[in-house]
């Protein structure tokens, strides 16, 4: 548990206090210049804390530097609305904190993933009575390996605090477009086996990188599928993403390895995505390194509808991962929307347009009235 400061009404030493009255370009800069590069998110967790603290309509319970937020009004129905407070390291050259405007974009670590993201989500905390009760998760840890993500610590230690919605909201950025559910990733070693030998009589060996030329073959080959889920075309992918081979410059290598991975739409479960890659290597030693299932975007069910309909946005597929999916596990129906062009996250140049970060809390604001 994260160190607390001692009056909760002020945020601990050197965290500059939130203001969440402020628009939401201030409130972005200002959440991007508390540094939060991951595993050190208490300042900006603190902060956020200490804001939310004076909203009578929200419960707030606090597992390590993740924040779970509650309306408690009797609604029909529940939203998650979720974002993490991490980012990925800074640069020196150029800065890219403290914060700066460019003419209509705000620059800078984390205006794109995804505190502009999170901004939206405290400027929706501020609805005292909105049209669904809403859950709203900041949680650390999603830029680095998954044992530290706090989204999974909430799904592990207190899952009742999002179980029973109906729907969930990942702030991801999305250019303020809708992207529905994600694509499954299956990472896999498939290896070509040969015999080492001396490079100057190589006829006495059988070089195994050589050997990968059929694999590397039936990659080039191979012709990925589209496949249409709840309305939406996912595009799947098999790439080859890394190969290593050889252990000294006059050895015939006995082994190379060829690390596949494979995106799949979110219609297959994990174990079916894993027999279609050995169904397509066969013949070759074939190694599971990490296999996470996609997620269904659930369009068709009435909380998304009403999301879809109220936002009155383009609806495209998400093409990567996100942690939708881990909503998706726990039979929550889920989708990405928020501000940011993703295709600059984790960029030196990190920026956002004003214009998204107003008009993707206008756009939720309007499905929550």
């Amino acid at each position: 548990m994260a160190n607390h400061p001692e009056d909760p009404t002020q945020p601990a030493t050197g965290n500059p206090p939130l203001d969440l009255s402020a628009d939401v370009v201030t409130l972005t800069a200002a959440l991007c210049d508390i540094e939060s590069v991951s595993l050190d998110e208490q300042r900006v967790c603190d902060a956020i804390e200490v804001a939310l603290a004076p909203l009578d309509h929200l419960t707030v319970t606090r597992i390590g530097n993740t924040l779970v937020a509650r309306t408690e009004l009797g609604r029909s129905e529940r939203v998650v609305l979720a974002g993490h407070i991490d980012t990925v390291p800074l640069t020196k050259a150029p800065a890219n904190l403290p914060t700066r405007r460019e003419g209509d974009d705000l620059v800078g670590r984390g205006t794109v993933d995804m505190k502009g993201g999170v901004a939206v989500q405290l400027k929706a905390a501020l609805v005292t009575e909105p049209s669904r009760d809403l859950t709203f998760v900041f949680y650390e840890g999603e830029e680095i390996d998954s044992e530290h993500n706090g989204l999974l610590h909430v799904q592990q230690q207190r899952p009742d605090l999002i179980e029973d919605a109906d729907f969930a909201v990942l702030l991801e950025p999305t250019a303020s477009q809708v992207e529905g559910g994600c694509k499954g990733t299956l990472r896999v070693d498939v290896t070509a086996r040969g015999v080492a030998a001396h490079s100057a009589r190589p006829w006495n060996g059988r070089n195994a990188i050589h050997g990968a030329a059929d694999l590397l073959n039936r990659l080039t080959a191979y012709e990925p599928a589209t496949v249409t889920v709840d309305g939406l075309d996912y595009h799947e992918a098999l790439n080859a993403t890394g190969i290593r081979g050889g252990i000294a410059g006059n050895v015939i290598p006995d082994e190379c390895v060829v690390t596949v991975n494979y995106r799949y739409a979110p219609d297959k479960t994990p174990e079916v995505a894993l027999a279609h890659v050995a169904e397509l290597f066969e013949g070759y030693d074939l190694v599971e390194l990490d296999n996470a299932a996609g997620a269904r975007p659930g369009l068709h069910l009435p909380a998304a509808k009403a999301f879809v309909e109220a936002l009155d946005l383009p609806v495209i597929a998400k093409e990567g991962w996100t942690d939708v999916a881990r909503f998706s596990a726990m039979d929550i129906a889920a989708v990405n929307f928020g501000p940011g062009d993703p295709n600059l996250a984790h960029h030196d140049d990190e920026r956002c347009p004003v214009s998204q970060l107003v008009s993707a809390e206008a756009a939720l604001l309007r499905w929550l009235a």
